[in-house]
Order: C-alpha cells, then sequence, then structure tokens
C-alpha cells in the first residue's frame, strides 16, 4: 500500500513511501526515496499518514498554518515585552 508520511512535513517535507501490514494495526514503512533519515518506520498513530496524496496535501497545510499562527503569538508577546531599567 502507497502512503504518504506527514509527520516530518514541516521539517523534510511530505514523504511518499510503501507501507506492509506486518501484524493487527502495526505497519513498517520504507520511504520510496533511499537515503532518507526515516529508514524503516513504525507507523502507530493515524495523524502521521495519510492514504492518498491529496489528503496529505491537505493535512500538511493545516499543520504550516498552525505554525505560522503559532509563531505569529511568539512574535506579538516579543514585540510586547519590555524592559524597563
Amino acid at each position: 500500500m502507497k502512503v504518504w508520511i506527514t509527520k516530518y512535513a514541516l521539517t523534510d517535507g511530505i514523504i511518499e513511501a510503501l507501507a506492509f501490514k506486518l501484524t493487527y494495526r502495526t505497519y513498517i514503512i520504507i520511504p520510496k526515496y533511499i537515503g532518507t533519515k526515516l529508514g524503516m518506520f513504525r507507523l502507530m498513530n493515524i495523524l502521521d499518514y495519510s492514504v492518498s496524496k491529496s489528503s496529505a496535501i491537505k493535512d500538511a497545510e493545516e499543520m504550516r498554518q498552525k505554525k505560522i499562527a503559532s509563531l505569529k503569538q511568539q512574535i506579538k508577546k516579543l514585540e510586547e515585552m519590555r524592559f524597563d531599567v
């Protein structure tokens, strides 16, 4: 089965991989692109991957938007910070 790993989308991008069922609810992922830092990956969390490319892109976009909002909030907090002597 082909899957798209979104766990590392904000650092390494969406990774296309093959998944093989070994036991009930356990999959081992072998990345399509050899040389990634993943090697073999035990897939346990449904939020870490998608079974369609469009779903993976949607999930990664949501992750990106949440990260941007978080960073904007951090910037606002830093801008409001004052150091009076």
